[in-house]
């Protein structure tokens, strides 16, 4: 009888192993069949390996599950599913596999393997001025649009998933930012902190907008050679509160010094309210974020959901409240078929605001596929952005004789979208695009990669009547 028993859990070691040892940072296994279901076991060791700078707690930190738990065979499958979401979604692994090391009679031991990343990048920085590469492209691809300089971040700068990041751009623009994020500061893992600033001067202010698209003003062309014709310096510091596995709560603070040359008055007499050249402002801040999906950098089942408010400003010359709620919900309709869909919202109050405040459809996260040439300025705004995902292929190639960064792994994804919006704008309605429905569809090719590296190429329709290829890149660097 021993024997057999000892067979049995045997069997059902492999199969564990199998079903969660070869899935890359960003796959999705199939549902493990075990025989006993309802069978209960106690967590024994929680044994840890591969992680050479992240400290163990931080790893168990994402898990359900701990020492001493009773759990059945079912519940371990569904615990382990959601430890290698969790886990991959810190960006702190290549690589994550979680499987039943070993059966001492009901105490089930637990191995976890992980491939940590590279954490420190001191990059060079090459990047256009505009807000995106369809923007550049509008200006000629001019090289002299070229911000240029050095990155400098350590995403686990000492071993807790803590983020150090410092700027040091030139060329077009001049900035320098250096931030630190301490999540987990505190022995209960709940609590952490966050502080920073940014200097930043621009020889060129986008000081208005004409038809549907950014009005820049720059100082080479308007007699004001090599002068900068904006300055922003600003403080800040946050709190984080992370009580379970999938809600954190964000506070901020930020105190801002924004001031721009009378030229930009000129163009703009309503670029700040009361017509300022300077303001000096506080900003409260409140998120909330709820994260369970597969893979947060791209999405495919589970939801995301976000909500803040900001407070800016506390007199006449700087005086807005915004609210703002994003949800991203994804379902696998098939075998290798997904379909996503995003809702994006943003209310500001009073509706009348000045220039400063109106960024709205086209910056950020914030946009219409196939309006990528385009800006739309306003006080509230709905983006809703659907999308249909068929994987390609799912592939790796070799890269380095070293474990952690053996492969590159490769997912490719034809897509198919629609999306629609609506900007509201009570002072500025001269452009086209404002007060009105938006909608756009097309296709595409998505290229997902290692460190949450994203292409996307989309062939997009507008209601305009245009259409054209754009690419997308999106990384964290």
């Amino acid at each position: 009888m021993a024997k057999k028993k000892d067979w049995k859990c045997s069997w059902m070691i492999v199969v564990f192993s199998i079903s969660f040892c070869p899935d890359p940072a960003y796959s999705q296994s199939d549902t493990v069949v075990v025989s006993a279901p309802s069978a209960s076991y106690i967590i024994g060791q929680i044994l840890i390996k591969g992680n050479g700078k992240t400290r163990n707690y931080i790893i168990e930190r994402e898990l359900s599950f701990k020492r001493g738990d009773t759990l059945t065979l079912t519940e371990l499958v569904r615990s382990f599913r959601l430890a290698h979401e969790r886990l991959v979604n810190t960006r702190l692994f290549n690589e994550v596999i979680i499987y039943l090391k070993e059966f001492r009679g009901y105490i089930a031991d637990i191995q976890i393997e992980v491939k940590e990343r590279w954490y420190i990048f001191p990059l060079p920085y090459l990047k256009p001025a505009d807000r995106n590469v369809s923007a550049w492209a509008q200006k000629g691809y001019q090289l002299n649009r070229i911000n240029y300089g050095g990155k400098f971040a350590d995403r686990n700068f000492t071993g807790r998933n803590d983020n150090l990041t410092a700027w040091l751009i030139t060329g077009y623009t001049r900035q320098f930012e250096l931030y630190y994020n301490q999540p987990y500061a505190d022995k209960s893992l709940k609590h952490g902190f966050g502080m920073g600033f940014t200097y930043a001067q621009l020889k060129e202010v986008d000081a208005f907008t004409i038809n549907n698209q950014q009005g820049f003003i720059n100082s080479d062309t308007i007699g004001y050679a090599g002068k900068y014709l904006s300055e922003q310096l600003s403080f800040s510091l946050r709190y984080f509160y992370r009580t379970g596995l999938k809600i954190t709560h964000l506070l901020g603070f930020n105190l801002v010094n924004s001031k721009i040359d009378s030229a930009v008055s000129v163009y703009n007499p309503h670029y700040f309210n009361n017509g300022k050249k300077e303001v000096l402002y506080p900003e409260l801040n409140y998120i909330l974020n709820y994260t369970d999906v597969d893979y947060v950098a791209y999405p495919l089942k589970g939801i995301i959901f976000e909500t803040g408010l900001t407070r800016r400003g506390i007199d006449r010359d700087m005086n807005l409240w915004q609210l703002h709620a994003k949800i991203t919900r994804s379902w696998q309709l098939g075998r290798k078929l997904w379909f996503g869909i995003q809702s994006n919202n943003v209310l500001k109050y009073p509706l009348s605001q000045p220039f400063y405040n109106q960024q709205l459809i086209g910056y950020g996260d914030l946009y219409l596929r196939g309006l990528d040439r385009y800006v739309i300025d306003g006080t509230a705004a709905v983006v809703v952005r659907n999308t249909l995902f068929r994987e390609l292929f799912n592939f790796s190639v070799p890269f380095m004789h070293i474990s952690s960064h053996d492969v590159i792994p490769f997912r490719i994804y034809a897509t198919a979208f629609s999306d629609g919006g609506y900007a509201y704008n009570e002072d500025f309605r001269a452009n086209s695009l404002v007060n009105r429905l938006l909608y756009t569809a097309g296709f595409g090719i998505d290229i997902v990669t290692f460190y949450d590296l994203n292409f996307r190429f989309d062939y997009s329709f507008n209601q305009l009547g245009q259409n054209g290829l754009f690419l997308h890149i999106r990384n964290d660097f």
